[in-house]
């Protein structure tokens, strides 16, 4: 184990330690839910490569929730109160 494994696994707060085997498959797990990076699974990607896309993709995510609510938001105030109720009634399904 290297130096800074071990110094950095003595100073956790208790708790169960994570595997470097079970670190990789996170990794991948998360890699495979990326669609850039979904299909790339024979080239070797970085860690920090799929983090940082990770991160990338909730922010996109967010912002695209954040547009579809808006959109919602213009569509409910020009329907008619008919079609509003309608639309309500789909969403709190």
């Amino acid at each position: 184990m290297s130096s800074r494994r071990s110094r950095s696994s003595r100073h956790s707060s208790g708790g169960s330690r994570i595997s470097e085997d079970q670190i990789n498959d996170l990794v991948s797990k998360l890699q495979q839910l990326l669609p850039e990076l979904r299909n790339r699974s024979s080239d070797k990607v970085s860690a920090a490569r799929v983090l940082q896309d990770t991160c990338n993709y909730i922010r996109s995510l967010h912002r695209e929730v954040d547009d579809l609510s808006d959109r919602l938001s213009e569509l409910l105030e020009t329907s008619d109160t008919t079609q509003a109720a309608l639309i309500r009634s789909l969403l709190m399904q």
